[in-house]
């Protein structure tokens, strides 16, 4: 039998905001086939995911300048221009948040996010006021799809795994937290979301 839940767990990219490193570059490369090659090659996910585990840009850029001189000023604006890699929210995720928010559900965050990308961002959007705690990956130097990210927010929210749903948009993330006994919803738009969470009693229909 399914527990009862306690408490609302969000990632933040990809669930409630849109995120793309190739929205910054689109501005700054004209040419298409140039475009994929950097963002294949050059600042990739991969590479970011650095930052979002604890690595300051102060190590990652310049190193990276030094690997690709070509690109430099294009590198410099990937530490510099962070914000135009969000092309805006995810539609309709904002308003459940708003309604489960309504409902005094305590609602939490584990999110992969650089520490210093986050300190610009995080004023930048008040849907988060209404989360009660927030893990950053970049602070805790932990990332998911680690375990101990996990655990670390089930010490941190005061509620244990299986009363907690964690709703994230990556299969691994989502598969880390089911092994460890989360209740889960894999993210695909707002719509689907809104359906799980009211066949759980959430959210009114």
């Amino acid at each position: 039998m399914t527990r009862r839940l306690e408490a609302v767990v969000f990632d933040i990219g990809r669930v409630i905001i849109q995120w793309d490193l190739r929205h910054l570059f689109a501005r700054l490369i004209d040419d298409e086939a140039e475009l994929d090659w950097f963002c294949a090659n050059v600042v990739t996910e991969e590479w970011h995911f650095q930052h979002d585990a604890g690595r300051p840009l102060a190590e990652m850029v310049p190193e990276r300048k030094a690997q690709f001189p070509e690109h430099a000023h294009l590198i410099d604006a990937y530490a510099s221009r962070f914000l135009e890699t969000i092309p805006g929210p995810v539609p309709g995720t904002t308003a459940l948040i708003e309604r489960l928010a309504q409902t005094d559900m305590p609602l939490y965050v584990i999110t992969n996010f650089g520490a210093e990308f986050w300190e610009e961002f995080r004023p930048t959007q008040p849907v988060l006021d209404h989360f009660g705690d927030i893990v950053v990956s970049g602070q805790e130097r932990l990332a998911k799809p680690d375990p101990a990210i996990f655990q670390l927010a089930e010490r941190r929210f005061g509620h244990d795994a299986g009363s907690m749903l964690f709703i994230d948009d990556n299969a691994a993330n989502i598969a880390a937290a089911r092994k460890l006994g989360w209740q889960v919803h894999h993210f695909h738009d707002a719509d689907e979301l809104e359906r799980d969470l009211v066949a759980r009693g959430l959210i009114g229909a």
